[in-house]
This record gives structure tokens, sequence and C-alpha cells, in this order.
């Protein structure tokens, strides 16, 4: 039996197909494929919390294994992609098809347009430029996700 993925596991697969990224990048794609794994598998593919900070959702576990670096490859990460199913793969490749090419500045500013991380700060009571670690809960990623899913099956 295949041992749970974790972020660092997701990590590791993401660059080892994209090969090097910005952190700042790395930290949203992981992002997009919690948030679409919510919605196309009905479960989270790793536990790691995401939080709400100024520069959009960062999964502070990862961070702490980047943190001081502007760029990360598969060899600055330690996961193990063996962890991660087929199904779990065949999420972060579409993740990838569709955010991949995007720029981290993108990225970005796509998830501070999108309410999970917009309302978590504004919960928090977080200015715009004010650092916070306010966690964003995956049932606010799941509905909101699952409801641009349901718009574009209509």
């Amino acid at each position: 039996m295949k041992k749970q993925a974790n972020v660092f596991d997701v990590a590791q697969y993401i660059l080892s197909k994209s090969g090097r990224l910005t952190t700042w990048k790395l930290q949203k794609l992981c992002y997009y494929v919690q948030a679409w794994s919510l919605v196309w598998d009905d479960k989270p593919l790793f536990k790691e919390k995401i939080e709400a900070w100024v520069n959009g959702p960062v999964i502070p576990a990862l961070y702490s294994r980047h943190q001081g670096r502007f760029y990360i490859t598969d060899k600055n990460i330690t996961g193990e992609p063996s962890n991660i199913t087929k199904q779990q793969r065949d999420t972060i490749d579409a993740i990838l098809d569709s955010y991949g090419t995007k720029s981290s500045t993108w990225l970005s500013e796509l998830t501070h347009s999108e309410s999970p991380w917009h309302d978590t700060r504004i919960r928090a009571n977080l200015s715009c430029g004010e650092r916070g670690n306010a966690e964003i809960k995956l049932d606010k990623m799941a509905e909101y996700y699952g409801g641009l899913y349901a718009q574009q099956e209509k």
C-alpha cells in the first residue's frame, strides 16, 4: 500500500517535470494542485497546511525547505514521487498543463483575485501588505474551485 503523498513528494514531481522554477511559482503550483485535487479527486493530495501570505498562498512546510532561494530544482527538495498515485499524477499533470506556462507574478495575481486567499486575509483582518499566517481552509478551496468547475461544465 502506498504511503500518503506529502507536499515534498508533489514538489519533487513538479520539479522533475518542469525543471528549474522560482520558489514563488512552485508554491502557487502546489496550491493549485491541492485546490483541484479537492474538486476532481474529492480529497486533499497532501496534508500540509496552506497560509494566505502577502504574495499569495504559501505552504510553510515547503517554504522552510527553500527559504532563501529564488530558484529551485528537483535536486533541492527531498520528496518521493512514487508516493503519488496515478490519479494524483493525472491531477498534477493537468495543473502543469493549465498553469505551468504562466509566470510567478501571473499566478500570484490570480490567487489574489480568488476568494480562498482574499477572504482568508479579510477574516484575519490582514491589510494588503501585512504579514500573516492565516490558514486557507480546504473546505473554502473546495467550495470556490468546485464552483468554477461547475460553471465550466455548463
